[in-house]
């Protein structure tokens, strides 16, 4: 639902505000910080897609799995997927655990990237051959590339009522451009991306009246971003990682007086009484 009206203008200043405060490198521990370390694009998608798969659960662990992959790739992430072969290059990687993935679940993802990187040249060129600039919004695209990983945890549809997280946090990550999104990708469009939603984003929407949908998934995720495109149509997903860390950072208390008191959002915020509903509901589908 789109913020109302009257409350446009003076949400969009709160909001752009806020993203100006969180648009540096180092304004809190992400594992986008390690995605930025590669200059080459075609490495850093590789880089992207992984981490962005593993982003769940203590962002130490994340950051800590990440590193993991990245060791065993190698410098040039890319060209070991290239060459990828799972009996040969699967071995270091079969004992890796991050929460309930493991090493054989990350060798089929090498393997399913391998698959694209060599029909298609690049992930970038595998995802936009599923894309039509007439799609309102890149799910098509999604469900056509989440299509080539079959079954696998990595490769989440939108036509499942999945909110996709993981994969619209990767696109996220390698279409936009600023001081936290590396970007590189070319042949989608900002203006197409869809918020990540995780429980720190639903939260935040419900308490800036962004959505009034209780159950979490994939037609949340574009409520959200519906109002958000409002704000900035070219870059709706542009106040995403703001929100999201405004919020893990325990600046929003969610009705907690001394949260409200250190939150920056409090003026837009919806009266306390519907944090309580926030709270009781479970994390996102993702």
């Amino acid at each position: 639902m789109p913020a109302r009206r009257a409350d446009h203008h003076v949400l969009k200043a709160a909001l752009d505000a806020l993203y100006d405060t969180f648009n540096a490198p180092d304004t809190a521990l992400d594992p986008i910080q390690i995605v930025r370390r590669y200059a080459r694009v075609d490495d850093r998608e590789i880089v992207a897609f992984l981490a962005a798969g593993l982003a769940f659960g203590r962002v130490a662990s994340v950051m800590a799995s990440v590193e993991a992959v990245c060791a065993v790739m190698g410098p040039s992430p890319a060209e070991f997927v290239r060459q990828f072969d799972a009996k040969r290059d699967g071995a270091p990687l079969r004992p890796f655990v991050h929460r309930w993935v493991r090493g054989r679940d990350v060798v089929h993802v090498l393997a399913t990237l391998c698959g694209m990187v060599r029909e298609f040249g690049s992930i970038e060129r595998c995802f936009a051959n599923g894309y039509r600039t007439s799609d309102e919004d890149l799910a098509p695209a999604i469900e056509a590339f989440a299509a080539r990983g079959g079954q696998s945890y990595f490769f989440a549809k939108p036509s499942s009522g999945s909110a996709c997280k993981r994969m619209n946090l990767f696109l996220r990550w390698m279409v936009r451009r600023d001081a936290v999104d590396p970007g590189g990708w070319t042949l989608v469009p900002a203006s197409k991306l869809l918020v990540p939603l995780d429980t720190h984003t639903i939260r935040v929407g419900k308490c800036l009246r962004l959505t009034r949908r209780a159950s979490p998934g994939w037609k949340m995720a574009a409520d959200i971003t519906a109002a958000l495109r409002t704000l900035d149509p070219s870059d709706p997903v542009r106040y995403d990682f703001s929100l999201c860390h405004l919020s893990m950072m325990g600046s929003c208390g969610f009705g907690a007086e001394q949260g409200d008191a250190q939150c920056p959002l409090k003026p837009h915020c919806r009266p306390k009484g519907a944090h309580a509903e926030t709270r009781r509901r479970g994390a996102a589908k993702t």
